[in-house]
């Protein structure tokens, strides 16, 4: 285990874990909206680092690279929101996205197709394809701490273990991360095995696509796919 009261200490555990932070940072970005840049996520995953390398403890009952992994996904993830990257159009979309993939859902009791929700938005396909991949971006907020995130307890960007949260905040947060799964579990196969392997086995895009047989291109739709439907169908959350 790692002590930290010594600026030696942090500066050690930081260069140590420099890597960590990039590969953080580049496993994020194809999710992220195309004007975000991967210096900044990058900048801001040293910071998160940094806070880590002063804050981290043995108590807290993890490796320091798992502590260190959460808070620099957290710091990402917050100056992506902080800079609001995506235009006002893209959340438009996905509200639009989200009620259609729900009437057809509720109208044929079965996952909705892509044609079927092209044809419920009255665009052509090509141009829902199109709207999927800029309203993923989006979405990811919303997800992105409860997919494979279980170590972080705070339900909050910066990683705090369990820090100033009472009762009924942990109730709520267990209960969304139940539906979470369970609908994660409904979604059609192969989009719960993107999402598996994306966010519990951290495969980039390319590594899916060979696991599964089809281009990264590909694999990128059906991860797109899948967080346009898992908002649809937790849309009661939000």
């Amino acid at each position: 285990m790692y002590a930290t009261r010594e600026p030696t200490d942090v500066n050690r555990l930081v260069a140590d874990h420099v890597p960590l932070v990039k590969r953080i940072a580049y496993h994020l970005l194809p999710r992220l909206p195309a004007a975000v840049q991967i210096d900044d996520l990058v900048q801001a995953g040293i910071l998160g680092l940094i806070e880590a390398a002063r804050k981290y403890s043995p108590e807290h009952g993890a490796s320091f690279e798992t502590y260190a992994g959460i808070r620099i996904r957290g710091a990402i993830l917050d100056e992506v929101r902080r800079n609001d990257w995506a235009p006002r159009a893209i959340y438009r979309k996905a509200r639009e996205l989200s009620a259609a993939i729900t009437a057809v859902e509720n109208r044929e009791g079965r996952a909705a197709r892509d044609a079927e929700i092209a044809k419920e938005l009255n665009i052509s396909l090509e141009d829902y394809h199109q709207w999927v991949r800029e309203a993923s971006g989006y979405q990811v907020f919303s997800f992105d701490e409860a997919i494979g995130e279980s170590d972080d307890q705070s339900g909050n960007g910066s990683g705090d273990f369990d820090t100033g949260r009472n009762p009924y905040e942990k109730l709520v947060d267990e209960d969304f991360s139940k539906a979470l799964a369970e609908t994660i579990a409904g979604l059609p196969e192969r989009e719960a095995i993107v999402l598996s392997l994306y966010y519990d086995d951290e495969l980039n895009l390319r590594e899916i696509g060979e696991v599964l047989g089809v281009s990264e291109s590909r694999v990128s739709q059906i991860h797109s796919q899948a967080l346009v439907r898992l908002r649809a169908r937790m849309r009661d959350w939000r």
